[in-house]
């Protein structure tokens, strides 16, 4: 089967560098917002389009974080996310592999297993400083 050939597209480029760039992982939405502000002819089919065939080559990959609405990521590489219960940022989250747990899965199912994801929770930095500042003005409101 021969691979499809498309022609380099300037459009395509120009979301694939947005979400590159980007540590977010973000939305088709966001994608958009972004390249209109060089590209105002764009429109949002040419945006999943472009987004689709990044996907079909392998530039980006598209994530569910679980709230319902489809994010990519231009590291197509194994690797973690930590998702911040309070402002729902999304950011990836480096440490080694966890190579055991696939094992570990085609022992306990007996199906064929090619790859995991693991999502932390919890408060981001900036949140976990409005958090504990919050707590402190609390405690010296119930002082005073």
């Amino acid at each position: 089967m021969n691979p499809i050939i498309r022609r380099k597209s300037t459009q395509r480029e120009k979301i694939y560098h947005v979400i590159k760039s980007s540590t977010s992982h973000p939305t088709a939405q966001l994608v958009y917002d972004q390249i209109r502000k060089e590209l105002p002819s764009a429109s949002m089919g040419n945006v999943y389009r472009n987004i689709k065939i990044l996907i079909e080559e392998g530039r980006i990959q598209s994530r569910n974080f679980g709230d319902g609405i489809e994010h990519y990521d231009a590291i197509t590489d194994m690797h973690y996310h930590f998702i911040c219960n309070k402002c729902g940022s999304i950011s990836d989250f480096n440490m080694p592999i966890q190579k055991g747990i696939e094992e570990e899965a085609k022992k306990r199912t007996n199906n064929l297993i090619n790859g995991h994801t693991i999502q932390f929770f919890g408060l981001c930095k900036k949140c976990k400083k409005k958090e504990v500042k919050a707590e402190r003005q609390r405690k010296i409101d119930r002082n005073t």
